[in-house]
């Protein structure tokens, strides 16, 4: 039944994903901000719905301008979280502008991109996403940097924290977790090692009973914090709310 299952859901998808791209290339521009948030949020959910993940979230994120901070385990986690909060941008590392159709819907949908190994488009990104949060927007960050396991937390980088720190946003905690009725931490969502995307697509579409939790944690006020204080301590929040 495995293989079965993971080529209907495969072929789910990636019809999905051309309904993204109609969407984004003929809806779009006739649309209002409201009318793309609608429009990300049904398709994000959607995605998920057709590589059969079930989506839970707890809490919910704050109204206004906010950096949302999470754990990182998979390229599926963009998904859960715009199900969720489909008006946050999102910084992601440049190499996801060449994946295959998904670099371009990404780009449509106002994701910001950053040179990882590069400090300067690093400091480039912190005034991007300065500017974004004081227009009062929401833009989300992944601060380990890369995808971990699941089962905890990679040390989290406090330099993208200086736009919420600067603008006097607040910082915004959200927790996922991948489970499925054998494992509390699944592993066929993780993203790791030399994983490449089609292996982690077949894993996760093959899955059975996949759930994707998103927990939104109470916002944290950022004025005159101390970034690495700041990014430690959100970090530790984080891995309370894993168990970790």
């Amino acid at each position: 039944m495995r293989a079965p299952r993971g080529a209907w859901r495969l072929l789910r998808a990636v019809l999905h994903l051309l309904q993204g791209v109609l969407i984004v290339a003929l809806r779009f521009p006739s649309l209002d901000a409201a009318g793309r948030e609608a429009q990300i949020g049904r398709w994000s959910a959607g995605l998920l719905g057709a590589l059969g993940i079930r989506l839970v979230v707890e809490g919910r994120p704050r109204a206004g301008a906010a950096l949302v901070v999470s754990n990182h385990v998979s390229w599926l986690d963009i998904a859960a979280l715009h199900a969720s909060c489909p008006r946050a941008r999102f910084v992601s590392k440049a190499d996801v502008l060449g994946w295959p159709l998904i670099g371009w819907l990404v780009k449509s949908v106002g994701t910001l991109f950053i040179e990882r190994t590069s400090k300067r488009d690093a400091l480039r990104v912190v005034h991007q996403v300065a500017g974004a949060l004081q227009a009062g927007g929401c833009v989300a960050v992944f601060p380990e940097g890369t995808t971990s396991g699941g089962h905890g937390v990679l040390p989290f980088h406090a330099n993208l924290l200086q736009a919420a720190i600067a603008t006097g946003v607040p910082v915004q905690p959200a927790v996922i977790r991948f489970s499925d009725p054998q494992h509390a931490v699944s592993p066929a969502a993780e993203f790791i090692g030399e994983t490449t995307l089609l292996q982690s697509l077949w894993r996760v579409a093959s899955a059975e009973g996949l759930q994707v939790r998103v927990r939104w944690l109470l916002s944290e006020d950022s004025a005159h914090a101390d970034r690495r204080a700041l990014a430690a301590h959100l970090q530790q929040q984080i891995e309370a709310a894993l168990g970790c």
